[in-house]
């Protein structure tokens, strides 16, 4: 073993498991983590807040594929990232937090230590998959790598690890630990052999897609096509099935064309979705009886309804075995038994678009001309970051096709406020040739606006849209609709152009929808971050 600080042992552990970019501000607790990350060949991004970091660590996540990573400082600092850190566990994305602690001799009912917090560990244990408070430097190797076996091997969650600032400036003989090569759990064979019986007698199925089956999208293509199924998507699923593909029939699992299409249907199977409340708004899909739910999590698959079968494992793995247990599996020229049936198939999808479509359109009306102008723009692979926003809600996420997993990033669970700005940058910033746009709220913007500045720092082309209604619209609404006075919902206009011109970025307003595209365009390969106002008075309009 070979003698390292506690701040190196943290560094030199995270590139062991591929890390080369984290998110954080340093801070006098932490500087002995800061002190190793060039040696290490980690870059670093400095965000302006830390909530801000989480933000871009789960976009970062969302997009690579990989845990993001977030390096606090303690006290203050650990409490701002864990609102993003519960948005990313109640969207299941892996991210990392590492902070300070407080020293290992502190006394338990504390004495006024700087930063001191009266429980770090509990506080972020509350929010997280758990937190972990190291005791020796040379147990921060094995604590990284149980970290990244907890985030990589079953369902995805945050985790909190908390290192003692006295241990991160001692040194001690230190171990390397390897990252740990984890197998993805399938079902048992009686599971998957009850699931293929059933569903090769379906003669209407339909696919629910959730955010779990990201991993997974040449499998659900695959059984669809096999199936004959129509596929929608939950929010986080967007993209999982190419919109485009004929089988398609969009997002947006609240839309009564969805409950339609899940009563109309004789199987329904969904897979890596909680068919969670925060998705269906309305009330649960009607599954009852003819539910086969695929779920990495074995307890999720019995909360939000009762299947038939529930087939615990990963999504990719699952349905791969379960595509080998169906009639023809060895035929991978013939989806569906004839052109006959296929056709059927996809004209009975088509019929199903068209409703969820309609009811797309009606209710996201005020929000068209913009979303028809992104449709025009943005390319198949473009990425969308949404805040909680009526113009993502609403507009964005049934009407707006999208043609690749994670294609629209947007906190649904939580359903934090302040998120899209800096989880786009995460995601330019794991994947620098793909477009990337935030779209944001008024109201939601000033959460996270600073982080125009870090964006800016970092040279990014990410274009800005902040859709303007005065104020949190939603709220507003929902007090009118209770035949209440709004109150606390009404902002003062604020020149948001100038703002992101201060910031560092250009910054435009948006006077007609029909100026939308060319500066959409000129802000997709911009030297930095373009916000462009677009008043909500324009953007139900024709461009």
């Amino acid at each position: 073993m070979i003698e390292r600080t506690g701040g190196e042992a943290v560094v030199r552990a995270l590139a062991a498991h591929g890390v080369d970019l984290v998110f954080g501000i340093p801070g006098t607790h932490n500087l002995a983590i800061y002190a190793a990350l060039d040696a290490h060949g980690i870059r670093h991004v400095s965000p302006r807040h830390e909530q801000g970091a989480g933000y871009a660590a789960d976009g970062y996540a969302r997009i690579s594929g990989r845990p993001g990573v977030v390096i606090t400082t303690t006290g203050p600092a650990a409490l701002n990232v864990s609102a993003a850190l519960a948005q990313a566990y109640s969207d299941s994305v892996p991210v990392l937090a590492v902070s300070p602690g407080l020293p290992l001799a502190h006394p338990a009912r504390g004495n006024g230590y700087l930063h001191e917090v009266k429980d770090q560990t509990g506080a972020m244990d509350a929010v997280v998959a758990y937190s972990h408070r190291v005791t020796s430097v040379a147990e921060i190797p094995g604590a990284v790598a149980e970290a990244f076996v907890a985030m990589t091997a079953g369902r995805p969650r945050p985790v909190h690890l908390e290192v003692p600032l006295d241990l991160l400036e001692a040194s001690a003989p230190t171990p390397d630990v390897a990252p740990v090569a984890t197998a993805r759990p399938c079902p048992s064979d009686d599971a998957l052999a009850a699931a293929a019986a059933f569903l090769a007698d379906a003669r209407r199925p339909v696919l629910v897609v959730g955010g779990g089956a990201r991993s997974a999208a040449a499998q659900v293509r695959r059984l669809a096509e096999r199936l004959g199924a129509s596929v929608v998507a939950t929010t986080n699923g967007k993209g999982v099935l190419a919109e485009r593909h004929p089988l398609a029939v969009g997002a947006g699992v609240h839309h009564p064309a969805v409950q339609a299409l899940a009563e109309d249907s004789d199987a329904v199977v969904a897979v890596g979705t909680e068919l969670a409340p925060a998705d269906l708004w309305y009330g649960p899909l009607p599954t009852d009886g003819k539910l086969v739910h695929v779920d990495i999590d074995a307890g999720q698959l019995v909360r939000n309804a009762r299947p038939r079968v529930a087939l615990a494992g990963d999504a990719a793995t699952t349905l791969d075995a379960l595509l080998a247990r169906l009639p023809d599996a060895g035929d991978t020229t013939t989806d569906v038994a004839t052109a006959e049936t296929r056709a059927e198939a996809e004209a009975r999808a088509a019929q199903w678009r068209q409703r969820l479509r309609d009811d797309a359109r009606k209710e996201g009306a005020d929000w068209l001309g913009l979303v028809d102008v992104l449709a025009e723009v943005l390319a198949d692979d473009a990425v969308v970051a949404g805040d909680s926003t009526m113009a993502c809600y609403y507009g964005v996420l049934a009407n707006l096709p999208r043609h690749r997993p994670g294609a629209f990033l947007y906190p649904t669970g939580l359903g934090t406020l302040g998120y899209g700005l800096p989880a786009a940058m995460g995601a330019k910033l794991a994947s620098p040739d793909t477009d990337v746009v935030a779209v944001l709220g008024d109201g939601g913007v000033m959460f996270t606006l600073p982080e125009l500045a870090a964006a800016a720092q970092a040279g990014l082309a990410l274009p800005v849209l902040v859709v303007d209604n005065g104020g949190y619209g939603e709220i507003r609404r929902e007090m009118l609709e209770r035949d209440e006075t709004p109150l606390g919902t009404e902002l003062p206009a604020v020149d948001l152009p100038a703002a992101a011109r201060a910031l560092g970025c250009h910054g435009h307003e948006v006077g007609t929808l029909a100026q939308l595209p060319e500066l959409l365009e000129t802000a997709l390969t911009a030297d930095r971050p373009t916000l462009l106002r677009v008043p909500e008075t324009i953007t139900g309009s024709t461009p």
